[in-house]
C-alpha cells in the first residue's frame, strides 16, 4: 500500500471575540496509506470532528496543508465522501432516488441504464433491495444509514470519511453495520477514516488507529497498529492476543496517560 493522504504540520484556530484564538488541534503530522482504514479516537474536544472536516473540505486548517493524491484539498470534492452520524437523507425522496441523486450529480455522462445499474449496485451491496423504493421514514435507523454509506460509496471517493456514523444505534444494529462496513471496504477497496469514541470498535474496523491528547491545542498522541489479519470475526477476536493487546493500548493512552479531570 502507498501512502496517499498526508497531513502536514495541521493547526486550526477559531477566532473568539476580544481573547485569543481557541487552538483545536495543533501540529498534526500525519501519512495515510492507500485502502487503509484508521480510527481517529479520544476525549470529547480533542478535535476529532475538526480534523474530519478539515480533511473533507468543509474547513480551512489555520496553518499547514493536506494533500491527497499530490493535489493540496482546498475544498470539499467528490473524491472524498463524508458520512455523518445523521444520516442527512432528504425525507422525500426514496432510497433509491437519495443514491440516484448523488450518482447524477458526480457522474452526468451515464445513460440512463448505467445509472440505475448503478444505484442498483450499491442498494444491492447494503443489502436493502427489498426497501429500494420506501421512504426514509418507512424504515429503520439503521437502514437509513446503510442509504448513507451506500450513497457516499456510489460516487466511487477515494476516502470515506466516516463521524461517529453508528453512536447513535442500538448495540445490535452497531454490530451489524460494523460487519456490512468490513465486508464492503474489502469490495470497493478506498480509503476509510473513522471518528469514534468506541475502543472496540476501532479495533475491530482498523489497521491503525489515531489517538489524540485532549484539547484544546490537541494533537497525535500515539498512533497503534492493529497488526489482525481480515476478514475478522467479532467473536473469534475476542480472545485474541493482538485484539487483547490493542484494545488495553487504547484504554491505557484515554484513561491513564490522557484521563479527563474530574470537574
Amino acid at each position: 500500500m502507498s501512502k496517499f493522504l498526508s497531513l502536514e504540520k495541521i493547526e486550526k484556530r477559531f477566532p473568539i471575540p476580544a481573547k485569543e484564538d481557541y487552538i483545536a488541534v495543533t501540529n498534526v503530522d500525519l501519512e495515510i496509506k492507500k485502502d487503509e482504514i484508521i480510527s481517529i479516537i479520544g476525549h470529547s474536544g480533542c478535535g476529532k470532528s475538526t480534523l474530519l472536516n478539515l480533511i473533507a473540505g468543509l474547513d480551512k486548517q489555520s496553518e499547514g496543508k493536506i494533500v491527497l493524491n499530490n493535489k493540496e484539498v482546498t475544498g470539499p470534492g467528490p473524491e472524498r465522501a463524508v458520512v455523518f452520524q445523521n444520516h442527512s437523507l432528504l425525507p422525500w425522496l426514496s432510497v433509491y432516488q437519495n443514491i440516484e441523486m448523488a450518482v447524477k450529480k458526480v457522474m452526468p455522462e451515464l445513460s440512463p441504464a448505467e445509472l440505475r445499474q448503478r444505484v442498483e449496485k450499491f442498494v444491492s451491496m447494503v443489502n436493502l433491495d427489498h426497501a429500494i423504493d420506501k421512504l426514509p421514514a418507512e424504515i429503520s435507523g439503521g437502514m437509513k444509514q446503510r442509504v448513507g454509506i451506500a450513497r457516499a460509496l456510489s460516487i466511487k471517493p477515494d476516502v470515506l470519511l466516516m463521524d461517529e456514523p453508528f453512536g447513535a444505534l442500538d448495540s445490535l444494529t452497531r454490530a451489524n453495520l460494523q460487519e456490512h462496513l468490513m465486508r464492503i471496504q474489502q469490495s470497493v477497496k478506498n480509503t476509510v477514516i473513522i471518528i469514534t469514541h468506541d475502543v472496540d470498535e476501532a479495533v475491530l474496523l482498523s489497521d491503525r488507529v489515531i489517538m489524540m491528547t485532549n484539547g484544546p491545542e490537541a494533537t497525535i498522541g500515539e498512533i497503534l497498529e492493529v497488526n489482525l489479519e481480515r476478514p475478522r470475526n467479532r467473536v473469534e477476536l475476542q480472545h485474541d492476543p493482538e485484539y487483547i493487546r490493542c484494545r488495553e493500548a487504547i484504554l491505557s493512552f484515554l484513561y491513564e496517560k490522557f484521563a479527563k479531570d474530574d470537574e
